[in-house]
């Protein structure tokens, strides 16, 4: 039996230790969590993480796709740090856990005009 990488390796960091982190915002306060990321299955690039936030023990969260490109990994927090306020999530693209949007081009313009970001693809 194969054991997963979950020791960091410099820059790289295996997605089984991405997914469950920390989310902050500039602030310091906690986001939420990242749930899980979407990867691009031709380049390999993240685009997106997916953050779990809101609800009480588990219940009742939202998930908010997030650019990747938003986030920063901080050392000292050991989390991502985005510039958004948990207000700015009021009205931010979202789906609840057991949906899944389809991530295409439109859903993709929507996610990143919503935070003022120029999509790339």
């Amino acid at each position: 039996m194969v054991e997963p990488v979950t020791e960091n390796h410099g820059d790289l960091i295996a997605s089984d230790r991405v997914e469950g982190t920390a989310v902050y915002n500039r602030e310091g306060e906690k986001l939420g969590r990242i749930s899980n990321f979407m990867v691009d299955k031709r380049s390999g690039q993240v685009r997106y993480a997916v953050l779990s936030f809101g609800g009480f023990l588990g219940m009742g969260h939202d998930h908010y796709p997030l650019p990747w490109s938003m986030l920063s990994y901080d050392t000292d927090l050991g989390g991502y740090v985005v510039d958004l306020s948990k207000e700015m999530l009021d009205d931010a693209p979202r789906h609840l856990p057991h949906e899944q949007p389809d991530y295409d081009e439109a859903y993709g313009r929507n996610v990143f005009q919503y935070y003022g970001l120029i999509y790339p693809w």
